[in-house]
């Protein structure tokens, strides 16, 4: 992780403090003095401020259940932040593992692993992810044809990867993706000449929302955070 975020995760101080403490040359990486916050550190390395040795906070892994109109951002916009909803110590020194729109529901996970996270959100891990969507039409008959053999979304090159569809009724599907393109549940459907009027996120990975609550959250179990080790 970076310097700055090991130095946070080790005393109480902000990211912005961190940076400052760094540039009057007091923290030492492996014996040698390092001014750079962006440096990647590992939890192994020696890390002193004034000979004071630092032990960074276990990372923290938690999934909550998304409210509509509320953001994915560590800072309220036009929305409120969605880690006002979460009771923890420096919360918003946390980040979202796959964001979702503001108007779109369900799970979350957060955390603060870079590395953890990076198995959920780089395309080339593959995660699974499951929306439930209602669209505005009928859905047709060769949609999940399509989706498994790969749409072209406006403005990309290739065609997107094989996603699963499942058909609950005409207006609401499960929907299987492994990638996270910019608005991609909507323009797929785009694509297919439908639109999509409600989404709402149930699984990634192994983790299911099931029935926690809108607007709670909890910690991952272990056998969850292993999943994507």
């Amino acid at each position: 992780m970076r310097l700055d975020k090991f130095i946070c995760k080790s005393t109480e101080l902000t990211r912005t403090e961190a940076k400052s403490l760094l540039k009057t040359g007091k923290v030492r990486v492996n014996g040698e003095v390092s001014k750079n916050a962006a440096m990647q550190v590992h939890e192994n390395n020696d890390i002193t401020v004034e000979g004071q040795s630092l032990t960074a906070r276990q990372s923290r892994y938690i999934m909550l259940h998304k409210p509509l109109d509320t953001i994915c951002s560590n800072v309220d916009e036009n929305y409120p932040s969605l880690f006002h909803l979460i009771d923890v110590d420096k919360a918003f020194d946390m980040h979202v593992a796959g964001r979702l729109d503001a108007d779109t529901t369900g799970l979350v996970i957060i955390t603060d692993d870079g590395r953890w996270s990076h198995n959920i959100i780089s395309p080339k891990k593959q995660c699974e992810k499951v929306y439930r969507v209602f669209l505005r039409d009928n859905i047709k008959e060769d949609s999940a044809q399509k989706f498994e053999e790969g749409v072209q979304l406006q403005g990309e090159k290739s065609l997107t990867r094989p996603a699963k569809l499942k058909i609950i009724e005409d207006r609401e599907v499960l929907l299987t993706i492994t990638e996270g393109k910019y608005h991609q549940v909507k323009r797929m459907f785009a694509a297919v000449g439908n639109r999509v009027v409600g989404l709402h996120r149930e699984q990634i990975g192994i983790v299911k929302l099931a029935d926690l609550p809108l607007g709670e959250w909890r910690y991952l179990t272990e056998q969850e955070v292993n999943a994507f080790s």
